[in-house]
């Protein structure tokens, strides 16, 4: 099973992170967030499996994060209305997210992370 990359082709992270797996010749699945958010429960996953705190995964310097006026609210919802706002709005996932099926990298990916 490919790893998967989880990001925006506009974003200058996304397409630096798309840069170091091909030059270390990883084959991996691209989504792009925009077009098409991880599901409610793919994200359940991938948070549980990361480790992370569910609010790692949220691009607080986004345009979404900022009109649904997050800074404030984000901290009073439970995991699942987190999840949901996550899978409604693609936009809303920090990029990127790196899943191996075995860890979760969250944020610019960087070459030592992938040795």
């Amino acid at each position: 099973m490919k790893p998967i990359l989880y990001g925006y082709m506009k974003c200058s992270t996304t397409k630096d992170a798309i840069k170091i797996l091909k030059e270390n010749n990883i084959d991996f699945d691209f989504i792009d967030v925009k077009e098409q958010a991880p599901s409610k429960e793919t994200l359940k996953d991938i948070v549980l499996r990361s480790q992370l705190d569910i609010k790692k995964f949220f691009n607080t310097s986004g345009l979404v994060y900022r009109k649904l006026n997050l800074k404030d609210t984000l901290s009073t919802l439970t995991d699942d209305e987190k999840l949901q706002l996550l899978s409604e709005h693609g936009m809303l996932i920090k990029r990127v997210v790196f899943d191996n099926h075995t860890n979760v990298l969250v944020g610019p990916l960087k070459q030592e992370m992938l040795l």
